[in-house]
């Protein structure tokens, strides 16, 4: 089979998450349709599992709720200026772009030069690509004239196209952007351990005291430089005009980043963070040919560092565009094919297996919780919302009419535990509110109201866009036919 970037050398550790899910939805669906009672009794114990599951992690989402408040109301920038020596840190932006209006692109500067600290100790690089080297040269330029003499320096970079050993994407930008910032730093002489980078996509406006915050953990932490750092994503730039599908999926993904936040033996690296300079040298930047540069760039430093590093939660928000579209049609197909991109972490797995293996100082059970957190959670994403909304019912329909007591009696028990688990999933749905920007002038006070609704058509939304998507992911690793990256386009008209 013809190789994708790296994909394709391990063609049946490829397959093992697909064979996984697909696995045990046929089993689940064989036996309602020939041991109907077995199948009830596998539903059960499922829908115990994932009630169980609802709970730990609401308790997770609460108290990482409850960091960020605490975190929220701190002056960060007055409190990293008592630590001796903090001027000497240097921060790098990474902002790569890929047909990006001018406003997106301005509105990402701006919001760096709304923080107080000094970005006089701030070097931003703007990373176009060569097939739209006419439009980004000249939003480039605008920028560079208009903020470079706010900045320690702006950096601007082209990736070039059809480089050998690259697929087209952020991962390959921003490893060009990687070696063309390693050349300046070296000119300025800038120690490595004195610079903290942030890879952000275009649209990420980060928190005022972000940067105030991320320099005051880096300058009290042990070793500061075996660490990522991850703050709270919020998908709220156009929360309020995005469609209601694309909201639930937008306080989804938080949810899910705020659980795992205050599990940070577990945690990996999502979307836009942080990360010290110095590894990133260490490791050689990032895989220019996968897809899901992100959370692969935390394992890279792991294997590096042979498991001496780690990710530490900075309990502040950055907030993000939710998925938008020219209309409510487009802007679903553009969830759905987010959430896919997403689920292409599935990618991990192979590189797991084949790198531990050439690591055998790693502990064994470090190993084992890495590969199973992963492929428990791949599975989950796409297989648990089919077996307890669709599946689940089959076994009632082809055994309807037996009088046996568990048959009669399980429906209840199933009835009981999905609302518990659903009280649950309300919990977080509540803590929405919690996280919502101002409502802008031009959306209408009914629009609170839909708000509340829109929470109705949560199995929907776990089916649609997270189980489909998911499987779609898998299905596809698993046949060989590799996804390329795809750009979630940004849209200045739909923010308020």
């Amino acid at each position: 089979m013809k190789r994708f970037g790296q994909y394709g050398a391990h063609r049946f550790l490829e397959a093992i998450p697909g064979m996984i899910a697909w696995g045990i939805l046929g089993f689940a669906l064989l036996l309602s349709l020939f041991a109907p009672v077995a199948g009830i009794v596998f539903i059960i114990v499922f829908d115990m599992y994932w009630m169980l599951r609802v709970y730990y992690f609401v308790i997770h989402v609460v108290a990482a709720y409850q960091a960020y408040r605490k975190t929220l109301s701190v002056d960060w920038y007055a409190a990293v200026q008592k630590i001796a020596g903090w001027e000497r840190i240097y921060h790098v932006v990474m902002l790569p772009t890929y047909q990006e209006d001018a406003a997106i692109v301005e509105e990402a500067l701006c919001a760096l030069l709304r923080s107080p600290y000094r970005t006089d100790r701030m070097i931003v690089a703007l990373g176009g690509e060569e097939k739209d080297r006419k439009s980004f040269a000249m939003i480039a330029e605008t920028m560079r004239e208009k903020y470079a003499h706010r900045f320690a320096d702006f950096v601007v970079t082209v990736h070039p196209f059809g480089t050998v050993g690259e697929i087209p994407g952020k991962g390959s930008n921003l490893r060009f952007m990687g070696n063309a910032l390693k050349t300046i730093i070296d000119e300025k002489n800038i120690p490595y351990d004195d610079i903290i980078v942030s890879a952000f996509d275009i649209d990420t406006v980060a928190h005022p005291q972000y940067f105030a915050k991320l320099s005051h953990v880096f300058l009290t932490i042990p070793n500061p430089t075996r660490t990522s750092f991850q703050p709270v994503t919020v998908f709220s730039n156009n929360i309020w005009s995005a469609a209601a599908p694309v909201r639930i999926a937008a306080f989804g993904t938080t949810f899910w980043l705020l659980g795992e936040l205050v599990r940070p033996e577990r945690l990996w690296t999502f979307s836009s963070h942080s990360m010290p300079w110095r590894m990133l040298v260490d490791v050689g930047f990032w895989e220019p040919d996968l897809v899901s540069e992100d959370s692969r760039i935390f394992m890279q430093a792991f294997l590096k560092y042979d498991g001496d590093y780690r990710v530490t939660p900075v309990f502040l928000p950055v907030s993000m565009d939710a998925v938008a579209g020219g209309n409510y049609w487009e802007s679903l197909v553009a969830l759905y094919k987010q959430q896919r991109r997403w689920a292409w972490g599935v990618e991990h797995f192979p590189y797991m297996i084949t790198e531990f293996q050439k690591h055998p100082q790693l502990p064994f059970r470090q190993k084992v919780t890495y590969v199973f957190n992963h492929l428990e959670g791949m599975f989950t994403w796409a297989a648990a919302p089919l077996l307890i909304f669709i599946l689940g019912y089959i076994p009632f329909w082809t055994i309807e009419g037996s009088q046996n007591a568990l048959v009669v009696n399980s429906p209840y028990t199933l009835e009981a535990m999905m609302r518990l688990a659903t009280f649950g999933v309300f919990i977080t749905g509540a803590l929405s509110f919690f996280l919502l920007p101002k409502r802008p002038e031009q959306s209408s006070r009914w629009t609170w109201a839909v708000m509340f609704g829109q929470w109705l058509l949560l199995p929907i939304t776990f089916i649609l866009f997270g189980a489909l998507p998911a499987l779609d992911a898998q299905t596809r690793f698993m046949l060989g036919k590799y996804l390329g990256f795809n750009v979630t386009k940004k849209r200045a008209s739909s923010r308020g």
